[in-house]
């Protein structure tokens, strides 16, 4: 009776072993079969990419992503949407990614691909120095910490090169407020523009313009003083340019004329004082 008892627990025992390894079996199947499901939309959102379908193969490709985050691929395909987004001008779409992807993938290998595809997207939306400098101040940020974090990348030289062209942008700007403001004669404004100008972006082609002009206006609110000191400025560092020979000319013709006419004042208050006495 107790044998007959023992080979029933036996019987049992093995039946339990058997399902818990076919359960094992059955576990790993199914994640297997979901790894190949991922990549099979994966490649699916590749050929509607290559057909030049970027909207569908994004929603594509975050279903890649979707199915298995864990993979491998989950982050290439996050970064595939957003090139894919890029190329096309769907930048809005790009920059959901492609900051997704940075909090989400933070020690990604490609993260520094990331960010320089995210400073692309805001720079490739400026216009012009009259417009929004949200683009312009976005796309600096980017490339700024490309230069910084990842120096030795491939991005960081493209980096420097595109970040020269937003410092003469933004000077730009400052430059187009400055001639706003000498439109509407309010000089305080438009010196303050032109000093921004030489003290953030002296190595931009407009320093030698906003020293004339600091010049020009100082002269004309009666300011000799501070009207030579930014010709002397203009002429130490740039003695050759058009604006140093323009500024000199008003610093002498204007200055022989404001004596002539001084002399002048002069003698007609002499002659109007003896006139009181004749």
């Amino acid at each position: 009776m107790r044998f007959s008892i023992n080979i029933s627990y036996f019987i049992i025992f093995l039946l339990a072993l058997s399902c818990s390894k076919n359960e094992d079996k059955a576990t790993v199947i199914k994640e297997k079969n979901l790894e190949t499901q991922m990549i099979e939309v994966y490649n699916q959102a590749m050929q509607e990419f290559e057909k030049g379908d970027v909207i569908y193969a994004g929603k594509k490709f975050s279903e890649a992503e979707l199915l298995f985050p864990q993979s491998v691929w989950a982050p290439r395909a996050v970064l595939m949407s957003a090139y894919g987004y890029f190329s096309q001008g769907y930048y809005a779409n790009a920059i959901n990614d492609l900051e997704r992807f940075i909090v989400k993938y933070k020690n990604h290998k490609n993260s520094d691909y990331a960010y320089y595809l995210l400073a692309l997207c805001h720079y490739d939306q400026i216009v012009d120095e009259k417009k929004d400098l949200n683009e312009i101040l976005q796309s600096k940020k980017y490339f700024d910490y490309i230069i910084k974090n990842y120096p030795n990348s491939d991005y960081a030289i493209d980096s420097k090169y595109k970040l020269e062209l937003i410092v003469e942008i933004m000077a730009s700007k400052e430059m187009y407020l400055a001639r706003y403001y000498i439109q509407r004669e309010k000089w305080i404004p438009a010196i303050n523009r032109f000093k921004v100008v030489i003290n953030q972006y002296d190595s931009t082609i407009y320093v030698e313009e906003a020293l004339f002009r600091l010049v020009e206006l100082h002269f004309k609110l009666g300011l000799d003083d501070e009207a030579t000191k930014y010709a002397s400025l203009l002429g130490y560092n740039y003695q050759s340019s058009e604006w140093y020979e323009a500024s000199y000319k008003i610093l002498n013709n204007e200055y022989e004329k404001r004596k002539i006419n001084s002399k002048n004042e002069k003698k007609n208050f002499i002659k109007k004082f003896k006139q009181l006495f004749e």
